[in-house]
């Protein structure tokens, strides 16, 4: 392994020289310069893993020495040192992006300190990374193998979505490994808790259960209501914790976050079933039966949540609700240009309430593009190209907007999705509904124990066709596929994202409440 290459720069490096044996007794090579035209090419000339400046020198001086330096090689970084601590020196060099600012003297324990800091971090972050999640990996294993409630759950997938961000950011590819079959046998243990206890809630109070979609804006959006807030509602459909966590860092630039809350979506997990019932407060046979006309067949393709605003009034006007109602659904690029202006609009509302779909259309892009597919290649990718989104967005200048009054953001989600690898075969009549991750019809037949079968869907609030109906979930990486063309559809879906069925990604989901900090 190549030592690495540090270049100091300093008018009287010769006093430096104790400094200097004792980075090399360290396992450094160290190369010197003392003036700014020197250092500027040597550094044409040559590669260094970081440079030490003086600020203060004859002729070039040290801030000069640094613009050339970055022009040469930006990436390389600079810790500047100097005996001045006036502030506009400070903030020039942190303005020219330097690394790291020390003040002189400096001792050789600090200098070894910004060497690790800077040029050993990856290493060292994914060492004690590593060892961390060791640590925690059986604690981990042994909480699944137990007699879970639902807010134990939350708290193992909050524990892995932690070390699935933190792994990500190191560089172990068997540590990796080793958490994604942690999350599979998490998934498995899920799925015999979901069967366990799913059609029981229906028949408990919120705390003997967990907050469902029905329950979203009679427990975390009307309680802010009635406190005389104002309250921006922001439903980013198909968004996962894990991308949640990534988008997080750009809201706290703007916002405070008041409570990060995990809620159950209904099953399914689809948009159809869930977001309706978020907006209606109530479970999809409950709307079926009340609102038939604002409730379509599982199939109606593009036409499933066509009635969002009409079952929020319902809702509204249910619970004796009389604020004014702002409702705005986006969906694709032509629709998002526009959004940033409805900011006044948005503020003369006491309840504003938005639909973003473009997540959603990230996963349905990446299972027909291939380009997509490869800038989204696993999770982690999916959850940079998820940020790298919304630091480009419409989405993100109203956001701003919203941040400098004296309103309420709550950001929240219908359901997550996971990527699946597994097919499943399933035979059914023609009627039988298409979605991947869940089917409804009449005399499935199927071999994997690994399906969860509601037999009366009365039990779990969901419409029946006819009286034969019955619903079927996938469980963790699963995905239900027809024998006709079986292989070409296996081959086709699989490693996609998709959603409707039963895994932590897909059911336990963020609803976040935020506070302007302006």
């Amino acid at each position: 392994m190549n030592k690495p290459r540090i270049l100091w720069i300093d008018d009287e490096i010769d006093l430096l020289r104790a400094h200097i044996i004792f980075l090399e007794s360290k396992g450094y090579d160290v190369e010197t310069a003392n003036n700014g035209l020197d250092a500027v090419e040597k550094v044409k000339e040559n590669y260094y893993d970081i440079i030490f400046l003086d600020e203060n020198m004859p002729g070039m001086t040290g801030l000069e020495t640094l613009t050339q330096i970055k022009t040469i090689s930006s990436n390389v970084p600079v810790v500047m040192i100097t005996k001045s601590e006036e502030e506009n020196i400070m903030d020039e060099a942190v303005g020219s992006k330097i690394a790291d600012y020390l003040i002189k003297p400096v001792n050789p324990n600090q200098i070894l300190l910004s060497l690790k800091k800077n040029i050993d971090q990856q290493r060292l972050v994914t060492q004690q990374t590593t060892l961390a999640y060791q640590i925690q990996f059986g604690k981990i294993g042994m909480q699944i193998n137990d007699r879970l409630n639902y807010k134990e759950w939350v708290d193992v997938y909050k524990k892995l979505v932690h070390w699935e961000i933190e792994l990500s950011q190191s560089d172990d590819p068997a540590m990796d490994e080793i958490l994604a079959r942690q999350k599979e046998d998490a998934n498995n243990a899920f799925f015999r808790f979901i069967k366990d206890h799913y059609l029981n809630w229906f028949l408990q109070d919120i705390g003997e259960r967990p907050i469902l979609s029905p329950d979203i804006f009679k427990h975390k959006i009307f309680p802010l209501l009635d406190s005389g807030k104002k309250v921006f509602v922001l439903v980013i459909d198909n968004l996962r914790f894990d991308q949640w966590r990534t988008i997080n860092k750009v809201f706290d630039n703007y916002f405070r976050t008041e409570s990060e809350d995990l809620y159950f979506s209904i099953l399914p997990t689809a948009t159809m079933y869930a977001r309706n019932a978020m907006f209606a407060g109530l479970m999809p046979s409950e709307i079926e039966k009340l609102y038939p006309d604002f409730w379509d067949d599982d199939d109606n393709e593009g036409n499933k949540n066509r009635f969002e605003e009409q079952l929020l009034r319902k809702q509204m006007a249910r619970h004796g609700r009389k604020e004014k109602l702002w409702f705005d659904k986006v969906s694709g690029m032509r629709m998002e240009r526009r959004i940033s202006d409805n900011l006044s609009s948005i503020l003369d509302s006491g309840l504003s309430v938005m639909v973003f779909n473009f997540v959603d259309m990230i996963s349905h892009a990446r299972t027909e593009m291939d380009m997509v597919k490869e800038l989204a290649g696993d999770e982690k990718a999916y959850r940079s190209l998820t940020l790298s989104w919304f630091n480009n967005s419409s989405l993100l200048a109203l956001l701003k907007g919203l941040s400098e009054n004296d309103i309420r953001v709550v950001l929240t989600t219908d359901h997550g999705s996971i990527r699946v690898n597994n097919p499943i075969k399933v035979i059914g009549d023609r009627e039988t509904s298409t979605n991947l991750r869940y089917k409804l019809g009449k005399n499935l037949n199927y071999k994997s124990k690994q399906i969860f079968e509601v037999r009366d869907p009365r039990k779990a609030f969901l419409p029946s066709r006819n009286v034969s109906t019955s619903y079927i979930f996938a469980n963790s990486d699963d995905f239900l596929a027809y024998p006709n063309n079986f292989n070409y559809y296996a081959n086709y879906y699989k490693d996609t994202f998709q959603h409707g069925g039963i895994s932590m990604e897909e059911m336990i989901i963020p609803v976040v409440t935020l506070v302007p900090k302006g």
